[in-house]
């Protein structure tokens, strides 16, 4: 620290700031889907990957998947959904569990946080969807 005389005014040296590696990691993306923009947003945090899938600009509804650790099959995982806020209908649950299940299946097995705002959740879309969270993948 610098000061003038009878300490008017300090002045600090600049701060060295390490930007080697970012604390939160996270990559976007926007395609069209059927006809409608599609944006992406993939983060990863230490006990989570967030996704937000959106076809009107917002986050939607947020829904955790996560790996059921009590299955006992173990090629074929199961994962549990629960809505926290949002809609909570039958639809949301198997859209969210099959694209939560592909993002922590590449994640391995990690838990997933989904934001979930779409027009379009047909096969066909979410198949393109998953091509777009594989474009902008954090993990």
């Amino acid at each position: 620290m610098f000061c003038l005389p009878n300490n008017i005014s300090c002045v600090f040296p600049p701060r060295v700031i390490n930007m080697a590696a970012p604390i939160i990691k996270s990559k976007q993306a926007q395609k069209e889907v059927n006809g409608i923009p599609t944006e992406v947003v993939c983060t990863e945090f230490s006990n989570y990957i967030f996704v937000v899938l959106t076809q009107y600009g917002k986050i939607g509804t947020l829904i955790s998947v996560t790996p059921d650790s009590r299955s006992n099959d173990i090629s074929t995982p199961s994962f549990s959904t629960k809505v926290l806020l949002g809609k909570d209908e039958p639809m949301t649950h198997v859209c969210a569990k099959n694209l939560g299940m592909f993002v922590s299946q590449e994640a391995g097995s990690r838990p997933v946080l989904l934001g979930l705002a779409l027009k379009d959740s047909s096969i066909d879309a979410v198949k393109q969807i998953k091509e777009i969270i594989k474009s902008c993948q954090v993990w």
